[in-house]
């Protein structure tokens, strides 16, 4: 149940109401807008009774919320969410592009790297160290250590990182990490989601291959209901029947996360496409369709890249897409209020 409040509500009428709901084992998420201020009620409102609580004086409107996230629903929080990490802004008008190797291979890498991708437009830096692999054979990433060669490109570049964990035993390594990212694969590891929900540091949840995007709000949820409420959603594409991609980009994500939810949405299109030729036109694609950032693969030498190097762009290469990118953005700015 939301409550919408009157412009300039009397104080003590507004305490007076909070102080009954509270007694009513009713949670208040309050939350300013540009005009009211709107109470989000959690728990039990079977036991408000909504025609009470509309007839004072302070309340403009009061509705019930059938969606089960509440945390992650935009009618508890009419304004987008601003996400801070490190510095650089997601969300609300701030767009961002996130780019970097799949996997951290060596120091020189990550610094040539970081540099470029610093020089193309990128305003993060993104570099796996633990990489989960669907097959055991394949390269793991290099764990700790590739974290300490993350966070020296960090220094280099003074780009803020994102990289994945896996699991929450990893957290130790990640203390001078400014992002966490939670893969796809793990986008319902709901353990892992409760205790990142204690960290004070920024969420990049990914959408899983084969999850709707109700359950995408709902792995969300568990974060926000944590106390972290810093969490960025990313559409990377879902398995579906067609075998000439790596997976299916779903576009339309974009505008249904935008009206369900205030927190920043981002597009990977790299995952998406699995081809590096793709990658421009579905990057193209997710910012006219009013995307907050996109994250990019890039790789100094992709054809030597120990993963996912098909999909991978160079520097210069990515240097020449982000500029086309940003020639959208006002287009695409457009765009994501007609969405909302």
């Amino acid at each position: 149940m939301i409550v919408v409040l009157k412009a300039n509500p009397d104080p003590e009428q507004l305490e007076n109401l909070t102080t009954w709901l509270t007694g009513q084992g009713i949670t208040i998420h309050s939350s300013l807008g540009v005009n009211n201020l709107v109470l989000g009620l959690v728990g039990d409102t079977s036991v408000i009774d909504m025609d009470l609580v509309k007839s004072l004086d302070i309340v403009e409107d009061v509705k019930r919320i059938r969606e089960p996230y509440k945390n992650a629903n935009r009618k508890f929080h009419p304004d987008d969410m601003i996400v801070d990490v490190g510095g650089v802004k997601i969300g609300g008008g701030h767009f961002v592009i996130i780019a970097g190797p799949c996997s951290i291979e060596t120091e020189a890498q990550m610094k040539e790297v970081a540099l470029g991708v610093r020089d193309g437009g990128a305003a993060l830096l993104r570099g796996g160290a633990f990489k989960p692999r669907t097959s055991p054979y394949a390269f793991q990433g290099l764990g700790g250590n590739g974290i300490d060669l993350l966070i020296k490109a960090k220094k280099a570049s003074g780009l803020p990182v994102v990289t994945e964990i896996m699991e929450i035993g990893q957290l130790k390594y990640f203390e001078e990490v400014d992002m966490i990212q939670v893969g796809a694969r793990n986008m319902q590891n709901f353990q892992l989601l409760k205790e990142l929900g204690r960290v004070d540091r920024p969420i990049l949840l990914k959408r899983g291959m084969a999850n709707t995007i109700d359950e995408l709000l709902m792995s969300a949820e568990y974060i926000m209901a944590g106390g972290n409420e810093s969490v960025v959603l990313c559409e990377r594409g879902i398995r579906t029947f067609e075998t000439s991609t790596r997976n299916t980009l779903d576009i339309s994500a974009i505008p249904v996360l935008k009206k369900k939810t205030h927190l920043p949405v981002i597009v990977d299109p790299s995952h998406a496409a699995g081809m590096a030729e793709l990658v421009k036109p579905l990057a193209l694609a997710a910012t006219a369709a009013g995307a907050d950032g996109l994250m990019i693969e890039v790789h100094n030498d992709p054809q030597h890249a120990l993963c996912d190097g098909a999909q991978s762009l160079t520097p210069e290469r990515f240097a020449e897409v982000a500029k086309a990118i940003f020639a959208l953005r006002p287009f695409a700015m457009e765009s994501a209020e007609m969405s909302q």
